[in-house]
Protein backbone atom coordinates (compact mmCIF):
# COMPACT_ATOMS: atom_id res chain seq x y z
CA UNK A 1 0.00 0.00 0.00
CA UNK A 2 1.67 3.06 -0.97
CA UNK A 3 -0.72 5.52 0.07
CA UNK A 4 -1.41 6.84 3.78
CA UNK A 5 -3.35 4.84 6.07
CA UNK A 6 -6.22 7.30 8.55
CA UNK A 7 -7.59 6.93 11.48
CA UNK A 8 -8.80 3.75 13.10
CA UNK A 9 -6.70 1.28 9.80
CA UNK A 10 -4.00 3.10 11.01
CA UNK A 11 -4.31 2.22 14.85
CA UNK A 12 -5.26 -1.25 13.92
CA UNK A 13 -2.51 -1.93 11.75
CA UNK A 14 0.22 -0.80 14.09
CA UNK A 15 -1.17 -2.65 16.76
CA UNK A 16 -1.14 -5.57 14.41
CA UNK A 17 2.57 -5.30 13.71
CA UNK A 18 3.67 -4.56 17.08
CA UNK A 19 2.40 -7.31 18.49
CA UNK A 20 4.56 -9.88 15.99
CA UNK A 21 7.27 -11.71 18.35
CA UNK A 22 9.51 -14.35 17.55
CA UNK A 23 8.41 -18.12 18.76
CA UNK A 24 10.73 -21.24 17.56
CA UNK A 25 12.78 -19.02 15.35
CA UNK A 26 9.59 -18.19 13.55
CA UNK A 27 7.13 -14.86 13.74
CA UNK A 28 4.37 -15.59 15.02
CA UNK A 29 1.37 -13.09 16.20
CA UNK A 30 -0.27 -13.82 19.48
CA UNK A 31 -3.94 -12.01 18.50
CA UNK A 32 -4.50 -13.75 15.91
CA UNK A 33 -4.30 -10.66 13.25
CA UNK A 34 -7.96 -10.35 13.51
CA UNK A 35 -7.37 -6.85 11.88
CA UNK A 36 -8.43 -7.99 8.66
CA UNK A 37 -5.23 -7.34 6.86
CA UNK A 38 -3.71 -8.83 4.00
CA UNK A 39 -0.45 -10.96 4.73
CA UNK A 40 1.24 -8.73 2.34
CA UNK A 41 0.70 -5.65 3.67
CA UNK A 42 1.05 -6.63 7.22
CA UNK A 43 5.05 -8.26 5.65
CA UNK A 44 5.70 -4.51 4.22
CA UNK A 45 4.74 -2.63 7.34
CA UNK A 46 6.97 -5.29 9.47
CA UNK A 47 9.66 -4.73 6.94
CA UNK A 48 9.18 -1.22 7.25
CA UNK A 49 8.86 -1.39 10.93
CA UNK A 50 12.29 -3.11 11.20
CA UNK A 51 13.76 -0.67 9.06
CA UNK A 52 13.17 2.22 11.09
CA UNK A 53 13.71 0.73 13.94
CA UNK A 54 16.88 -0.40 13.28
CA UNK A 55 17.91 3.60 11.65
CA UNK A 56 18.71 1.68 8.58
CA UNK A 57 18.07 4.70 6.90
CA UNK A 58 20.75 6.93 8.85
CA UNK A 59 23.49 4.35 8.24
CA UNK A 60 22.94 4.52 4.53
CA UNK A 61 21.00 1.13 3.85
CA UNK A 62 18.37 1.52 1.31
CA UNK A 63 15.01 0.51 1.27
CA UNK A 64 14.36 -1.44 -1.87
CA UNK A 65 17.98 -3.31 -1.15
CA UNK A 66 16.50 -4.46 2.81
CA UNK A 67 12.92 -5.15 1.22
CA UNK A 68 14.82 -7.82 -1.15
CA UNK A 69 17.03 -8.90 1.59
CA UNK A 70 14.09 -9.63 3.97
CA UNK A 71 11.68 -11.04 1.44
CA UNK A 72 14.53 -13.67 0.74
CA UNK A 73 15.38 -14.24 4.20
CA UNK A 74 12.09 -15.64 4.98
CA UNK A 75 11.81 -17.49 1.92
CA UNK A 76 14.43 -19.26 3.05
CA UNK A 77 13.56 -20.45 6.31
CA UNK A 78 10.17 -20.96 4.73
CA UNK A 79 11.84 -23.48 2.28
CA UNK A 80 13.98 -24.19 5.47
CA UNK A 81 17.14 -23.37 4.18
CA UNK A 82 18.21 -22.08 7.58
CA UNK A 83 17.23 -22.70 10.94
CA UNK A 84 13.50 -21.54 12.40
CA UNK A 85 15.56 -19.42 14.84
CA UNK A 86 18.32 -17.83 12.56
CA UNK A 87 17.69 -14.01 13.50
CA UNK A 88 20.58 -12.75 11.69
CA UNK A 89 20.87 -11.11 8.36
CA UNK A 90 23.61 -9.63 6.46
CA UNK A 91 23.11 -6.94 3.50
CA UNK A 92 25.71 -6.03 1.12
CA UNK A 93 25.26 -3.37 -1.29
CA UNK A 94 27.58 -3.01 -3.88
CA UNK A 95 25.29 -0.44 -5.89
CA UNK A 96 27.61 1.81 -3.65
CA UNK A 97 30.80 3.26 -4.11
CA UNK A 98 33.54 1.37 -1.72
CA UNK A 99 34.18 4.11 -0.41
CA UNK A 100 31.06 3.44 1.64
CA UNK A 101 30.08 1.61 4.99
CA UNK A 102 28.26 -1.06 2.20
CA UNK A 103 27.91 -4.21 4.50
CA UNK A 104 25.40 -4.04 7.22
CA UNK A 105 24.44 -7.23 9.95
CA UNK A 106 20.47 -6.80 11.35
CA UNK A 107 19.15 -8.53 14.01
CA UNK A 108 15.61 -9.71 12.72
CA UNK A 109 14.75 -10.20 16.20
CA UNK A 110 16.12 -6.78 18.07
CA UNK A 111 15.61 -4.48 15.83
CA UNK A 112 18.87 -3.37 15.68
CA UNK A 113 22.02 -3.27 13.60
CA UNK A 114 24.71 -4.73 14.86
CA UNK A 115 28.15 -4.01 12.56
CA UNK A 116 27.88 -1.61 9.57
CA UNK A 117 31.37 -1.84 7.68
CA UNK A 118 33.28 -1.38 4.57
CA UNK A 119 33.28 -4.28 2.05
CA UNK A 120 35.35 -5.21 -0.96
CA UNK A 121 33.82 -6.57 -4.11
CA UNK A 122 35.96 -8.14 -6.86
CA UNK A 123 38.90 -7.03 -8.84
CA UNK A 124 37.10 -8.30 -12.05
CA UNK A 125 33.65 -6.21 -10.75
CA UNK A 126 35.51 -2.96 -11.45
CA UNK A 127 37.79 -0.35 -9.52
CA UNK A 128 35.76 2.04 -7.09
CA UNK A 129 32.24 1.02 -8.30
CA UNK A 130 31.09 -2.67 -9.05
CA UNK A 131 29.54 -2.84 -12.70
CA UNK A 132 30.18 -6.49 -13.84
CA UNK A 133 28.80 -9.49 -11.86
CA UNK A 134 29.73 -13.07 -12.76
CA UNK A 135 29.27 -16.57 -11.05
CA UNK A 136 31.66 -18.06 -13.70
CA UNK A 137 34.76 -19.62 -11.91
CA UNK A 138 37.92 -17.99 -12.47
CA UNK A 139 36.36 -14.66 -13.19
CA UNK A 140 36.94 -12.76 -10.19
CA UNK A 141 34.11 -10.87 -10.38
CA UNK A 142 31.97 -10.73 -7.34
CA UNK A 143 28.38 -12.55 -7.68
CA UNK A 144 24.80 -11.22 -6.97
CA UNK A 145 22.36 -12.91 -4.93
CA UNK A 146 21.54 -14.80 -1.66
CA UNK A 147 24.34 -16.78 0.28
CA UNK A 148 23.84 -19.29 3.36
CA UNK A 149 27.18 -19.07 5.70
CA UNK A 150 28.52 -22.40 6.46
CA UNK A 151 31.49 -23.05 8.69
CA UNK A 152 34.65 -21.05 9.49
CA UNK A 153 38.12 -22.32 9.00
CA UNK A 154 41.70 -21.27 8.45
CA UNK A 155 42.82 -20.61 4.78
CA UNK A 156 45.10 -18.32 2.97
CA UNK A 157 43.11 -15.34 4.44
CA UNK A 158 43.52 -16.52 7.98
CA UNK A 159 39.88 -17.07 9.88
CA UNK A 160 37.51 -17.35 7.04
CA UNK A 161 34.00 -18.60 6.35
CA UNK A 162 32.19 -20.88 3.87
CA UNK A 163 29.41 -19.75 1.53
CA UNK A 164 26.71 -21.40 -0.13
CA UNK A 165 24.82 -19.46 -3.50
CA UNK A 166 21.55 -20.13 -3.65
CA UNK A 167 20.85 -18.79 -6.49
CA UNK A 168 21.24 -20.96 -9.55
CA UNK A 169 23.50 -19.12 -12.48
CA UNK A 170 24.09 -16.10 -10.14
CA UNK A 171 26.32 -17.67 -7.88
CA UNK A 172 25.97 -21.16 -7.19
CA UNK A 173 29.60 -21.68 -7.81
CA UNK A 174 30.39 -19.60 -4.88
CA UNK A 175 32.19 -23.01 -3.15
CA UNK A 176 33.85 -24.26 -6.36
CA UNK A 177 35.10 -20.65 -6.52
CA UNK A 178 36.38 -20.26 -3.14
CA UNK A 179 33.71 -17.09 -2.35
CA UNK A 180 34.26 -16.73 1.44
CA UNK A 181 33.54 -13.94 4.47
CA UNK A 182 37.30 -13.19 5.48
CA UNK A 183 39.56 -10.48 6.45
CA UNK A 184 42.20 -8.32 4.39
CA UNK A 185 44.12 -5.33 4.96
CA UNK A 186 43.05 -4.39 1.32
CA UNK A 187 39.58 -3.11 3.13
CA UNK A 188 38.86 0.13 5.17
CA UNK A 189 40.11 3.97 5.30
CA UNK A 190 43.43 3.42 5.34
CA UNK A 191 43.48 1.29 1.82
CA UNK A 192 41.23 4.20 0.91
CA UNK A 193 43.57 6.70 2.20
CA UNK A 194 46.45 4.92 0.06
CA UNK A 195 44.43 3.96 -3.29
CA UNK A 196 41.54 6.55 -3.07
CA UNK A 197 39.02 3.10 -3.62
CA UNK A 198 39.14 -0.22 -1.15
CA UNK A 199 41.49 -2.78 -2.74
CA UNK A 200 39.84 -5.35 -4.42
CA UNK A 201 39.25 -9.49 -3.95
CA UNK A 202 39.15 -12.70 -6.49
CA UNK A 203 34.95 -12.24 -5.64
CA UNK A 204 35.18 -12.66 -1.89
CA UNK A 205 33.01 -10.12 -0.17
CA UNK A 206 36.28 -9.09 2.31
CA UNK A 207 35.94 -6.81 5.39
CA UNK A 208 38.38 -4.84 7.37
CA UNK A 209 40.87 -6.93 9.44
CA UNK A 210 40.39 -5.34 11.87
CA UNK A 211 36.74 -6.57 12.52
CA UNK A 212 36.60 -9.52 10.65
CA UNK A 213 36.09 -12.11 14.07
CA UNK A 214 32.94 -10.06 15.31
CA UNK A 215 31.55 -10.12 11.65
CA UNK A 216 32.63 -13.87 10.98
CA UNK A 217 31.19 -14.41 14.47
CA UNK A 218 28.00 -13.02 14.16
CA UNK A 219 26.93 -14.54 11.01
CA UNK A 220 28.61 -18.17 11.05
CA UNK A 221 26.57 -21.22 11.18
CA UNK A 222 23.53 -21.11 8.47
CA UNK A 223 22.42 -17.36 8.46
CA UNK A 224 21.35 -15.26 4.98
CA UNK A 225 23.74 -12.89 3.40
CA UNK A 226 21.78 -10.73 0.29
CA UNK A 227 24.30 -8.91 -2.28
CA UNK A 228 22.99 -6.50 -3.93
CA UNK A 229 24.32 -4.44 -7.19
CA UNK A 230 23.49 -2.69 -10.06
CA UNK A 231 22.79 -5.61 -12.54
CA UNK A 232 18.95 -5.94 -13.95
CA UNK A 233 19.90 -9.50 -15.20
CA UNK A 234 19.33 -10.59 -11.54
CA UNK A 235 16.40 -12.57 -10.20
CA UNK A 236 15.50 -15.28 -7.65
CA UNK A 237 13.10 -17.67 -6.72
CA UNK A 238 13.15 -16.12 -3.12
CA UNK A 239 12.32 -13.00 -4.37
CA UNK A 240 8.54 -13.86 -4.16
CA UNK A 241 6.84 -12.02 -1.68
CA UNK A 242 3.56 -13.46 -1.78
CA UNK A 243 5.17 -16.21 -0.17
CA UNK A 244 7.28 -14.80 2.32
CA UNK A 245 4.04 -13.11 3.17
CA UNK A 246 1.99 -16.38 3.45
CA UNK A 247 4.89 -17.36 6.04
CA UNK A 248 5.46 -14.66 7.95
CA UNK A 249 1.62 -14.20 8.43
CA UNK A 250 0.28 -17.98 7.41
CA UNK A 251 -3.13 -17.11 9.34
CA UNK A 252 -4.27 -14.01 7.18
CA UNK A 253 -4.57 -15.80 3.64
CA UNK A 254 -5.80 -13.94 0.79
CA UNK A 255 -7.81 -11.23 3.11
CA UNK A 256 -7.26 -8.03 1.82
CA UNK A 257 -8.39 -5.11 3.17
CA UNK A 258 -6.47 -2.41 1.67
CA UNK A 259 -6.81 -3.48 -1.46
CA UNK A 260 -10.10 -1.74 -1.83
CA UNK A 261 -8.91 1.50 -0.17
Amino acid sequence: MRKPLGGLVSILLILAVTTISWKSGKITNHNNFKSGFSARALLEKYISNIYESAHLQESGLAYNVFDKAVTGFMNLKASNKVPQTSSVLTVVDLGKSSHEKRMWIVDMLENQLLVNTFCAHGHGSGDDMATRFSNKIDSHQSSLGFYITDNVYNGDNGRSLRLDGMDAGFNSNARQRAIVVHGADYVGEDAIGALGRLGRSYGCPAVPRSISEQVIDLIKDKTVIFISGNDNRYNSQYLDKEQAAAYVFPSQGNNNVLASM
